[in-house]
């Protein structure tokens, strides 16, 4: 399934909305505008929260965690020591971990399951600022592919003149 996941400009947090290849808005990110480190709900059109997304402050590198139904669902980690490319461990339960790996500071990177390319993410067709597609596989968990995706975003750009 293909997304476009588009950071809204004039919000008080920092916020998100995706919309499906069609166009429609299928889900929002909303940041909490005056948390001590990152707090996002990630929610359906209905306003259901299907994630959440808290920053670990006190960390050497930027670490955040994904909660779905009040389960710790994945952390997702920037690796301390990758001096030429930022890149990311999505540890999930079990042994299906992602990782990203491309030029995450410019959004073209993939989130990689071993050898299986489980997204796609591309700022390249996309000319306004902080909108990026992302191409999910079949068979993946969209929305924990979405807020990863998310996440890079906050640990690479932590100060796009948005915060409070």
């Amino acid at each position: 399934m293909r997304y476009v996941l588009r950071q809204k400009l004039l919000s008080w947090g920092d916020d998100f909305t995706v919309r499906d290849e069609a166009g429609n808005d299928v889900f929002l990110v909303d940041g909490k505008a005056f948390s001590f480190g990152d707090q996002l709900a990630f929610r359906d059109m209905a306003g259901n929260e299907l994630a959440f997304i808290k920053q670990k402050v006190f960390n050497w590198s930027p670490t955040y965690e994904i909660w779905r139904d009040g389960r710790l669902a994945a952390v997702v980690k920037r690796e301390l020591f990758s001096f030429f490319h930022h890149r990311f461990t999505v540890d999930v339960p079990g042994p299906d971990d992602l990782e990203a790996e491309g030029d995450l500071v410019d959004h073209e990177y993939e989130l990689r399951r071993g050898e299986r390319v489980a997204a796609v993410v591309s700022k390249r067709w996309f000319t306004w600022a902080d909108t990026y597609g992302i191409d999910v596989a079949d068979g993946e968990d969209d929305v924990l592919v979405l807020a990863s995706a998310v996440v890079i975003d906050l640990a690479c750009h932590p100060d796009d003149g948005k915060r409070h």
